[in-house]
């Protein structure tokens, strides 16, 4: 058996949380453009760091965030609608007759 908490599956944690202290408003230029903004008026975020985050590589750009929020699962899906679309095709192939909704050349 595993540890505490594992279900005895023998893999490890679900994610590691990072040390804060690798968040530094100084390795990001826009950051660091808002903290002399802020600081010209005479205001400090304490929290700015807390955005470090967003800019770093495994984040991405605001694009890529924006393509891998819409486009995640786009390629599945996809493949799913084309499944989908191939298979209702087949079948009415297969079975004409019991789809008809009175229209057609039997009238």
């Amino acid at each position: 058996m595993g540890g505490h908490g594992d279900h005895g599956h023998g893999h490890g944690p679900p994610y590691v949380i990072p040390d804060y202290r690798i968040y530094k408003v100084s390795d990001v230029p826009r950051l660091v453009e808002i903290e002399k903004a802020l600081a010209a008026r005479g205001l400090k975020d304490p929290w700015l760091r807390n955005e470090v985050w967003r800019y770093s590589k495994e984040f991405g750009t605001e694009r890529n965030r924006v393509m891998r929020t819409f486009f995640r699962g786009f390629k599945y899906g996809f493949a799913a609608f084309v499944v989908t679309m191939v298979g209702t095709e087949i079948y009415n192939r297969q079975f004409p007759d019991e789809h008809s909704h009175g229209h057609g050349d039997h009238h």
